[in-house]
């Protein structure tokens, strides 16, 4: 049986939301926390509660469904619902788990639900602790402890730890989907970094021994809040 799955409807069509709603309320896999009429209540719901899932309208107003993914940091997954058959393959490189265009069928839902439970159950079952990063003609063992942090650069990775300089081709999202997301934080869109790597925080800056990274000054609330965690010592 599926593990369940958290998600939330995003949709300014109250036709389109009710007829969601009735799909996600037929597949027992799928947990509905919520349903937002636009962008904007979507942020809102996503500052109080974490979701696996959201099944998102793209042409909305405020705000459209490609913009908003485009501007979040480390969102939920996604399957856009939409009208809009010109917005795919922008939403395939956002890696979206499905696009479903309206109006939509309950059995081509069903195989979108489907997808996202075969990915979350892909998830839940890597639990090693260390992934392989090739490197020219070299696959290279990487612990995920040794991670101090990551730059992205282009089509590039350079993953730096205390001994060495890994420099492979790929995305920061890619390696950030196979690293455990309790211990990892994106501070900045051009980098992951190692919360028990953190030495000092000053300003806009990470202090990981010998090195710094940036925080981004829109993100900063958020990557404050997970790296104190409630472990700042009171006055």
């Amino acid at each position: 049986m599926a593990s369940m799955i958290k998600c939330v409807i995003t949709d300014d069509e109250p036709l389109a939301r009710k007829g969601l709603q009735g799909y996600v309320e037929r597949i027992d896999f799928l947990f509905l926390a919520g349903v937002c009429e636009d962008a904007l209540q979507l942020n809102s719901l996503l500052k109080q509660q974490q979701v696996d899932l959201i099944f998102l309208d793209i042409e909305m107003p405020y705000i459209s469904g490609i913009e908003f993914l485009k501007s979040s940091n480390n969102p939920p997954k996604v399957i856009f619902t939409t009208a809009y058959e010109q917005y795919a393959i922008q939403g395939y490189d956002l890696d979206v788990l499905d696009y479903l265009l309206k109006p939509i069928s309950f059995d081509r839902f069903l195989k979108a639900a489907n997808r996202a439970a075969d990915y979350f159950a892909g998830r839940q079952q890597a639990t090693a602790d260390y992934i392989f990063i090739k490197t020219d003609t070299r696959l290279e063992k990487l612990l995920f402890s040794e991670i101090l942090f990551v730059e992205a650069m282009g089509n590039y990775l350079s993953i730096y730890t205390q001994e060495r300089k890994l420099i492979t081709h790929s995305t920061l999202k890619s390696l950030q989907e196979a690293l455990p997301a309790t211990a990892f934080i994106q501070p900045h869109k051009s980098y992951l970094v190692s919360i028990n790597s953190i030495q000092s925080i000053e300003g806009n800056m990470l202090y990981l021994g010998k090195y710094q990274v940036p925080v981004s000054k829109y993100l900063k609330e958020e990557v404050m809040k997970q790296i104190i965690n409630n472990r700042q010592l009171k006055k």
